[in-house]
């Protein structure tokens, strides 16, 4: 009677936003107090002044007709010049306003890109640790997700990912900076991800993409730097969202941009709009197109993020705990002591701290711990982590 997939995704649920829900009846019933929610990635930092001022301005316009009505399908185009410029400044790469596209968020640009190249059996690979939706995605287009382990501190194992290449690959999703790890991809790992993929591409006669998922990529720390993948692999469709730059996730804007050196990059740029409008995901909330269009060049205020990351990390360890520095994101991964990361995340539940278990994101025997939250709940949380600890 129902599509059968539709209906396991709709009765199985995402964990984390059960956790999330799990954490509002918490506070609901016992107070704000009892519950520690480090579950999701809602950003804790306020849009910057520029977002706030320009959404008043738009709120207050004469002609609101004008303001809220439709956009064309693929976005306004002063948005998209503005993202074309943004793109030139920053990374010294030019990504024409033609080729981009604005949705409601990385996760519509994600399943666009994956509709737009997905035929039937299509093999997409996900580079573990992952976002607990792109196999989500890549099923519901009629494609299959092939996971491949992570290597040494969450990075790409390349030998795996070589292994797992076949004649019915069709794209390698890639995300950094890395939810759930924080990991950062070096310059020198996408290089030979790079040279593997042309190499296993022509092997096969193949046009292998590579999908980058990149909502994270301002939130970087120590210095660090993001390479922009563009600029070292040709086949590139990049997925972005200003959900965490400007500090707007419910808001969802975003966009698909198309590498212009990508193989027949017009007619992928027609397929992105076509599965666009296939998927309903035409004309983006236009109010925030117009907030992009002023406000592309804002950036966040990582300074809470940058302390509240030495925070968690130093309690963690400090408490017991084994788990990686984290270079980016706003997230960081603990080991379960015992391997158990579903039971790690029942036993924190019980004391009031929500971290996710890392199992659908391909990372059994890790928990994710979302450290957007404000300073002081960090501070009040971490003697319940190493009460967590002890309990093992």
């Amino acid at each position: 009677m129902f599509n059968k997939f539709m209906l396991e995704v709709g009765r199985e649920g995402s964990v984390i936003r059960e956790l999330n829900d799990f954490g509002r009846q918490r506070a609901k019933l016992l107070g704000k107090d009892s519950v520690f929610d480090f579950s999701i990635g809602d950003p804790s930092v306020p849009a910057p002044s520029k977002v706030q001022k320009t959404l008043v301005a738009l709120a207050e316009y004469p002609d609101s007709v004008s303001i809220h009505g439709y956009t064309s399908a693929q976005g306004l185009g002063e948005a998209r010049e503005a993202i074309s410029r943004g793109i030139q400044k920053r990374f010294d790469f030019s990504m024409p306003p033609e080729l981009i596209y604005l949705t409601c968020g990385a996760s519509a640009a994600l399943a666009i890109s994956i509709n737009a190249l997905c035929e039937s059996g299509d093999e997409f690979i996900l580079c573990a640790p992952y976002f607990t939706e792109y196999p989500v995605y890549v099923k519901a287009a009629g494609g299959v997700p092939i996971s491949v382990p992570f290597a040494q501190n969450f990075d790409i194992d390349l030998d795996s990912l070589e292994a797992a290449i076949t004649p019915r690959t069709k794209a390698v999703i890639v995300n950094s900076p890395n939810n759930p790890s924080g990991k950062i991809y070096s310059e020198a790992l996408l290089k030979k991800l790079s040279s593997l993929l042309m190499k296993k591409g022509e092997q096969l006669g193949l046009q292998i993409y590579i999908i980058s998922d990149e909502p994270y990529r301002e939130l970087a720390y120590d210095g660090a730097t993001v390479p922009y993948i563009p600029a070292y692999y040709e086949n590139t469709i990049v997925c972005y969202s200003y959900s965490k730059t400007l500090s707007l996730p419910g808001e969802r804007i975003g966009y698909v941009a198309v590498s212009p050196k990508a193989h027949l990059c017009e007619e992928l740029f027609y397929a992105i709009q076509g599965a666009g409008r296939a998927l309903g995901y035409v004309c983006a909330p236009a109010i925030f197109q117009r907030i992009v269009a002023k406000c592309e060049d804002e950036t966040p205020d990582l300074a809470a993020y940058a302390e509240n990351r030495e925070l968690m990390y130093d309690g963690l360890i400090s408490a017991g705990f084994d788990c990686v520095p984290p270079e980016g994101a706003f997230y960081l991964f603990i080991k379960a002591p015992d391997g158990d990361s579903k039971g790690l995340s029942l036993r924190a539940r019980e004391l009031g701290l929500l971290i996710v278990p890392g199992d659908d994101f391909a990372a059994a025997g890790y928990c994710r711990v979302a450290y957007c939250v404000d300073k002081d709940r960090i501070l009040r949380s971490l003697p319940l982590f190493k009460q967590l600890r002890e309990s093992y």
